[in-house]
């Protein structure tokens, strides 16, 4: 009996120095430098967010935080990239609503799947979008737009590129409100915004961000956020829900992903230093000033939004038949 209890004394420590050298070796993390992937070129928000966030991980951690853009494909370069690599907490994934949500809806061939090779992370923040319109439009409200497009139905609104958030917002609204809004696809945001300002397209749904300081100055006008509350940075400018339609509510998210299997202590290391910084007050600022919210959530509760807002987005893309170049 006492050469039992012994052995079972024996495994008993040696399970408990296991689980206690497993511990250390995740504790330790990150012990080299940190590669951030942004599915998006330069000057964007992704890049913006995720800049600031490897500047502050990198102070916490004491190893550099290395952005890398990979752009191209709708970002489903960059997410094909970080899908494949080591599973290890090295190789991490700025993403955001559009392309973790919405590409799987838009792309038959992806090399990749949004839920089942990622792991979600921890959020960051969200940017709310507005209806934006040029100074030719005869509309001071987005009540007076619709009407206006209703009676006329020649309006255009211009994206990013088709299967854009900014593309996919027009087509919501002209599933909500009846509209016949004709989408005009660019290669990127800025081209977009040149034509709005130039009177050549009607409308964009864009970021608060891209588009504040020309609506301060005068040159565009915005009728209506598309979030469900109003813009922290346009207090004025009315939600498209305080216009009758309810249900109508985009606030895209950022987050960061890592491959699938990346070991849960990891996970959670990240998640809790993360939700740390998005609680100081210079993080708060730095978020602010790209006119985003911080955006604090678990594992388990990035995944559910992803999980949502994929079935979301799919009825959009459906409904609308929304298609990609």
């Amino acid at each position: 009996m006492r050469t039992v209890i012994k052995s079972f004394n024996v495994a008993l420590l040696f399970l408990i120095f296991a689980l206690y050298c497993h511990s250390q070796v995740y504790a330790a993390y990150p012990e080299r430098p940190v590669t951030l992937v942004v599915p998006q070129a330069p000057g964007g928000a992704s890049d913006a967010l995720a800049r600031i966030l490897a500047q502050k991980l990198s102070g916490i951690w004491g190893q550099p935080v290395v952005v890398e853009n990979r752009a191209g494909a709708g970002g489903n370069i960059g997410l094909s990239h970080v899908a494949k690599s080591k599973q290890d907490g090295y190789t991490l994934l700025m993403s955001y609503e559009g392309t973790q949500a919405i590409n799987v809806s838009l792309y038959s061939d992806l090399q990749y799947d949004p839920v089942k090779d990622f792991v979600a992370v921890a959020t960051i923040a969200t940017v709310p979008f507005l209806c934006v319109v040029n100074n030719n439009v005869n509309a001071k409200t987005f009540e007076e737009f619709i009407a206006l497009e209703k009676s006329e139905s020649n309006m255009t609104f211009g994206s990013a590129g088709s299967g854009s958030v900014n593309h996919l917002l027009g087509e919501m609204l002209n599933l909500a409100a009846g509209t016949q809004l004709t989408h005009v696809p660019y290669k990127g945001a800025g081209p977009a915004l040149t034509d709005l300002l130039g009177g050549r397209i009607t409308a964009v749904f864009t970021s608060v961000p891209s588009i504040a300081q020309q609506i301060e100055s005068g040159k565009v006008r915005a009728l209506a956020v598309t979030s469900a509350d109003r813009s922290k940075q346009l207090p004025t400018v009315p939600t498209i829900a305080e216009s009758g339609y309810t249900n109508f509510d985009v606030n895209p998210w950022f987050g960061i992903f890592a491959p699938k299997d990346t070991p849960v202590e990891i996970v959670n290391k990240i998640n809790a230093d993360i939700g740390t910084l998005l609680q100081s007050a210079g993080m708060a600022k730095s978020i602010a000033a790209q006119g985003a919210s911080p955006l604090v959530s678990t594992p388990a509760q990035f995944q559910s939004m992803l999980d949502r807002d994929i079935k979301k987005w799919a009825t959009v893309v459906q409904k609308s038949g929304a298609k990609v170049n």
